[in-house]
């Protein structure tokens, strides 16, 4: 009883936090509550017993991919009214790009899949069964090549994140030591002569 209050706790967050990414005008308030999103999806998946995905989802997405998210939004120049004008001309796309994820995650997490003989197996091992080694060996052996890929895509997502925020027109402060040491003395300072001044006296 008490786990079935939490996980409908956790979902329910879960909905109204993913909507509040979506509705939400201002995209550091969007990235917040994409936050709260990924820890209330760590929480149910700590219920499902997947304790290694949802330490996994808080250290990497919450402490990394957020991180690098709210670097490149707070660095570049974003015309929010270009991007709310292109809103409702891409909302029926946006729609039914949405019913389609939603139509192949109810396949996927179908009762047919999780009532099959491996879901059973699974559900049946004993108390010893770990499934972070489980998932270490298939994601190191089978899907190896998929998850070198993806390695390589965020390292491309890192480097132009860095080539976007140094942008050359920009004001910056920064010296060229070069400049510095070849500097001379009359490009720093200039001897100005001006006559003294005295204060008359008042008669």
């Amino acid at each position: 009883m008490i786990e079935q209050i939490v996980f409908y706790l956790f979902g329910g967050i879960l909905l109204l936090s993913a909507s509040m990414v979506v509705v939400m005008r201002n995209p550091i308030h969007s990235a917040l509550f994409l936050v709260l999103s990924f820890f209330a999806s760590s929480a149910i998946w700590l219920l499902l017993q997947a304790e290694f995905l949802a330490i996994a989802l808080v250290l990497v997405y919450v402490g990394a991919v957020m991180v690098l998210f709210l670097f490149v939004v707070m660095m570049l120049d974003i015309n929010i009214a270009t991007v709310r004008a292109g809103f409702a001309r891409f909302l029926p796309v946006g729609i039914t790009v949405a019913v389609l994820m939603v139509t192949a995650m109810g396949l996927v997490v179908g009762a047919d899949y999780f009532m099959s003989d491996t879901y059973m197996a699974i559900k049946s091992v004993g108390s010893d069964y770990s499934n972070t080694k489980e998932l270490g060996i298939t994601l190191y052996t089978e899907y190896l090549f998929q998850f070198e890929v993806a390695g390589a895509i965020l390292l491309v997502a890192i480097i132009a994140a860095i080539s976007l925020s140094m942008n050359k027109s920009k004001i910056t402060k920064s010296k060229n030591p070069q400049d510095q040491v070849f500097v001379k003395k009359q490009d720093r300072l200039r001897v100005v002569k001006m006559q003294s001044e005295t204060k008359g006296t008042e008669s």
